[in-house]
């Protein structure tokens, strides 16, 4: 039986590092930050109320230390080598991940992943997909659960992306690597499953939010995707700050962005502080996570969003910059739950969000990111099965 989590949630720590020195680079679609969340329910009530930005100590002596005291700043990273300056707090695994493992000529988790290959559920299954499915389950956990020894935070387990339109899929996914957690003794309160943000994956982080399982939804890339996911009751979402800006440098005709770049805005950033806004103005628990953060000045323009996953190169040199908000930046909070509450809103966007309300205001920079990222983590799940096929019986089966 597995143990469900609380809906609340002690607020003990709100911290996310990524893990270091696994693999020095992901595929251009995936992820392999290593990231921890603490979040409580609330109700969707919505109000005004006045509030203000405030600025930070002057006696911070870092860009880095600055920044800090605003966010959650996630170095985007999975170097070992770079445990010291900043060591892991929680961690992702993903099929990416395992891939980086395996390519590598030794490492603690290699162990992990032989378990999986050598085991006798998996190797009586006759059918070979159903038998690489199988051992890719497997090796996900042997190895989030080795991390969770490791870490003191929460393990995210990424769901396979060709699960994407299937709430069942993914559901039916969610409880088998659920089982096989509980099999390690992993609590589901240390466990964050990652799901793609399509009205499916939506969908399905609804249902298991609601038996206490923890979701976080990726490439969300529209109002509408986050408002859909924070309505549903999603821990945290994921938006693509980078990867906006990129598609809108060359691309044109998806009128929220168009919108954004008419009020001499960043798309990617002006989304990130729209979903945190509508957040915490209907007062719902989701969090907000701006990923693919590529400059000092990206994370100056969104201190106050609850998570900012940034270049290494960035931090270390913001780590290295020794100023004050008075010499070089002024630091001041863009966003915070008081301030959002002032935001306004129109009725069509605080509409309860359904499948065909979602499709209708998706415009096309949404539909082909989702779809590119959809199709990058795709494509690692299928070749972690191959690299499976082509290796499996190990020596010791």
């Amino acid at each position: 039986m597995i143990a469900k989590m609380s809906p609340t949630l002690s607020p003990t720590s709100s911290s996310l590092f990524a893990s270091p020195k696994l693999i020095r680079s992901s595929p251009r679609f995936g992820s392999s930050q290593f990231i921890y969340f603490s979040c409580k329910r609330s109700f969707p009530i919505c109000y005004v109320t006045g509030g203000n930005a405030s600025s930070i100590d002057t006696e911070l002596k870092t860009e880095l230390d600055a920044v800090s005291s605003f966010s959650e700043i996630v170095p985007d990273t999975v170097i070992f080598d770079d445990f010291d300056r900043f060591p892991p707090t929680a961690a992702t695994v993903s099929s990416s991940l395992l891939l980086g493992i395996c390519s590598l000529p030794d490492t603690k988790f290699k162990s992990a992943i032989e378990t999986a290959l050598a085991d006798g559920e998996c190797i009586e299954l006759e059918k070979p997909r159903e038998r690489l499915s199988c051992f890719s389950n497997k090796a996900l956990v042997n190895v989030g659960a080795d991390l969770a020894k490791l870490v003191p935070g929460r393990v995210s387990t990424e769901i396979d992306a060709r699960l994407a339109y299937d709430t069942r899929g993914i559901i039916h996914k969610v409880h088998e690597l659920l089982k096989l957690y509980d099999e390690h003794d992993v609590s589901t309160q240390r466990l964050l499953f990652k799901i793609p943000s399509t009205w499916q994956g939506i969908e399905a982080s609804r249902l298991l939010e609601s038996e206490g399982i923890q979701t976080h939804l990726t490439f969300v890339y529209s109002f509408a995707q986050a408002a859909a996911a924070a309505q549903a009751g999603a821990s945290v979402i994921q938006i693509f700050v980078g990867r906006i800006r990129d598609w809108a440098r060359n691309h044109s005709g998806d009128p929220e962005i168009e919108a954004a770049l008419k009020r001499g805005e960043d798309p990617g950033i002006a989304l990130v502080k729209k979903a945190y806004n509508y957040i915490h103005k209907c007062n719902l628990k989701t969090k907000v996570m701006a990923a693919a953060v590529r400059n000092k000045q990206d994370l100056f323009s969104l201190l106050g969003i609850d998570y900012i996953i940034a270049p290494l190169k960035v931090l270390q040199t913001m780590k290295e910059s020794v100023t004050s908000p008075d010499e070089k930046y002024s630091f001041v909070s863009q966003l915070s739950p008081a301030s959002a509450k002032m935001y306004q809103l129109t009725d069509e966007e605080l509409v309860k969000w359904d499948q065909l309300s979602l499709a209708a205001s998706m415009g096309p920079a949404a539909e082909e990111l989702l779809a590119a990222g959809l199709e990058g983590y795709s494509t690692q799940s299928q070749r972690l099965e191959e690299f499976f096929g082509k290796i499996w019986p190990p020596p010791n089966v």
